[in-house]
């Protein structure tokens, strides 16, 4: 007669897989060491092995088997991210996979008010994240994919807070940059240009303008309508700010003989919008180059206070200024 070997039920071999996983998992969680903050670098298409590596020369783990078999238990050594990572304090194998496959690289909080001028925004940037721009403002090849029918990105780059990965390319942060501006210039206010007979250039151009002149929300329409009524009369508009964008840092007061520079920018001497926009505008005053008030306005001057001083006409405008000039006599 045959003897008969009894096979353990498969269900022996679940529990124990179960039991031995547990086990583990519990070992890596509570198997952790106490380090000062350090950032580490997974570069593209590093392999589980090279990451551990890079863990343990670091200092950040003492045992490579226990996290290596922790990331492969989880089903993620083939979703492996790329970027400059940190962690600090009471680090587990828990925590550093948490840190790594959840949380992900380290991101950047920058804040671009609006008005800026392009240059200036990528000067913020690249002193943030250290990185070196490029010639991208002016790339026609970059600008056309995304169907902004312009020379230059002035304008474009829409002002806002955003979190960048301190890896990111130029490239990478300006598509972020001119997407969010497009996700603010939808087809509602697409529709409104076409309904004015604007370009979408044109809106971004005049909408500049605005922020460059208003310092309170309260005002943008009111001055919207002043140079809506002037392009519908053929008035120059006289816009400070155009001019002032000729300059690398001001001024901020112009005097006569600004008044004369040969520039197309020069609206105390062409009629018109200026070629392009002369900073990023807001998205409040995108709506207001496409909702101005209704008013009968021509004119303002500052009261001093980043308030202005709305007129109808020249002789109540040139009051208005004289009472201004005064006001500063006295201060």
């Amino acid at each position: 007669m045959e003897n008969k070997v009894n096979k353990p039920p498969q269900s022996i071999f679940a529990n124990l897989f179960v039991l031995f996983f547990l086990a583990f998992v519990i070992f890596s969680s509570i198997n952790s060491k106490s380090i000062e903050r350090k950032t580490f670098v997974i570069e593209k298409g590093m392999s589980l092995n090279s990451l551990t590596n890079v863990l343990y020369e670091e200092g950040i783990i003492g045992n490579k088997s226990f996290f290596k078999y922790s990331v492969v238990l989880r089903g993620l050594a083939g979703n492996i991210p790329t970027g400059t990572f940190a962690i600090e304090g009471d680090v587990s194998n828990a925590k550093l996979i948490r840190t790594i496959f959840d949380e992900g690289p380290i991101r950047i909080k920058i804040t671009l008010p609006e008005g800026l001028k392009s240059e200036k925004v990528l000067e913020k940037i690249e002193n943030t994240l250290q990185i070196q721009s490029n010639m991208l403002l002016t790339d026609s090849s970059f600008i056309e994919q995304f169907g902004i029918q312009a020379s230059s990105l002035e304008g474009y780059l829409f002002p806002d807070t955003y979190y960048f990965f301190q890896d990111m390319t130029i490239e990478e942060i300006l598509t972020i940059m001119i997407n969010q501006f497009w996700n603010n210039f939808d087809q509602m206010l697409i529709n409104r240009a076409n309904e004015l007979g604007f370009t979408i250039h044109e809106v971004v151009t005049l909408a500049s303008i605005i922020e460059g002149e208003a310092l309170f929300d309260s005002e943008r329409k009111t001055i919207s309508s002043v140079y809506h009524n002037r392009l519908r009369k053929n008035i120059k508009l006289q816009a400070d700010p155009t001019i002032q964008y000729l300059f690398q840092d001001g001024p901020k007061t112009l005097q006569t003989k600004h008044l004369t520079i040969n520039s197309p920018y020069n609206t105390y001497m062409y009629y018109g919008l200026p070629p392009g926009p002369i900073n990023n505008p807001g998205i409040k005053s995108i709506e207001a180059a496409l909702y101005p008030e209704d008013t009968d306005y021509l004119y303002f001057v500052a009261k001093g206070d980043g308030y202005h001083v709305f007129s109808t006409n020249q002789s109540d405008h040139l009051k208005a200024k004289r009472e201004y000039k005064k006001q500063k006599r006295m201060k």
